[in-house]
């Protein structure tokens, strides 16, 4: 069985950037998990000495904290600042240019309509920079879109991580509705490009093995669109989920990789399939 990488995988500009950045930081903190990988977070704080927290009860003044990638609401980042913590800030660039969109056009009296899912780490921090939190929806389909009740000027904003299509339909509903409508395209590179490669590849694959972060948006995405083109598309977090049987009598396995995902366990991926399919 021939095995062939997506031409466009795994780890993106902001979570390299993140990750070199908490290597630099040993024995810091990372507020919420830096990155959608456990097997990335267990080898930072192996490796590294870098520790998980989950609530700022867990930070001590004056305690180095790394942001992670997803960023934080703007209250508890201020918290954190007013703590004279020593902040470290891994946020991707593509997240806080959503965050200044919003602030800005918030304070210039634009209702801001944000799509993406309303309990990703991104929505709750970028929702958090609108100036009064009844002028901010978070949509993720048409016809949420459709109901909304909003001010005749409306700024639209999307999770990084979304699919350009699915976009278009909620600011296509807003442009009927609305007598003004601002248009953002915050959706990152990084998420065409894997996209597109994931389907390229599933096309022609017999099996499709994507590895990535099950809490991971951009992983679950790039599952669901290598189903749409390959029927056996498959989902792990690293080797030990593969399954002997999904290789059984396949001429071609293709392989894609979230944005959170390190080469290291794509390579340990490879190695288990050569295992079971030989």
């Amino acid at each position: 069985m021939k095995i062939e990488l997506a031409e466009s995988l795994g780890f993106c500009f902001g979570v390299k950037r993140a990750i070199e950045i908490a290597e630099a930081h040993k024995g810091s903190k990372t507020y919420g998990p830096l990155i959608h990988n456990k097997d990335e977070i267990n080898r930072l704080k192996e490796g590294f000495g870098i520790s998980l927290v989950q609530s700022l009860d867990e930070i001590a003044p004056k305690e180095e904290v790394v942001i992670r990638t997803h960023g934080i609401p703007k209250e508890e980042l201020e918290i954190l600042r007013s703590q004279y913590n020593r902040i470290i800030d891994a946020t991707c660039p593509f997240v806080t240019t959503p965050q200044q969109i919003v602030e800005k056009m918030s304070n210039e009296g634009y209702d801001i309509v944000i799509f993406g899912d309303r309990n990703h780490p991104e929505i709750r921090g970028v929702v958090s920079y609108a100036k009064e939190p009844e002028t901010a929806h978070i949509v993720l389909t048409p016809e949420e879109a459709e109901g909304l009740v909003t001010r005749s000027k409306v700024a639209v904003v999307s999770q990084t991580t979304k699919k350009p299509e699915d976009f278009a339909k909620i600011v296509n509903v807003l442009l009927n509705r609305c007598k003004e409508v601002r248009v953002f395209n915050t959706i990152c590179n990084a998420t065409f490009e894997n996209q597109d490669a994931a389907a390229k590849l599933a096309k022609r694959a017999d099996v499709m093995i994507v590895i990535g972060g099950k809490h991971s948006s951009n992983t679950k995405q790039l599952h669901t669109i290598c189903e749409r083109y390959c029927k056996e598309s498959y989902l792990v977090e690293n080797e030990n989920e593969l399954q002997k049987t999904w290789f059984k009598d396949k001429a071609l396995c293709g392989i894609s990789a979230g944005a959170s995902t390190p080469d290291w366990i794509v390579q340990k991926v490879i190695a288990r399939i050569r295992e079971l399919s030989a």
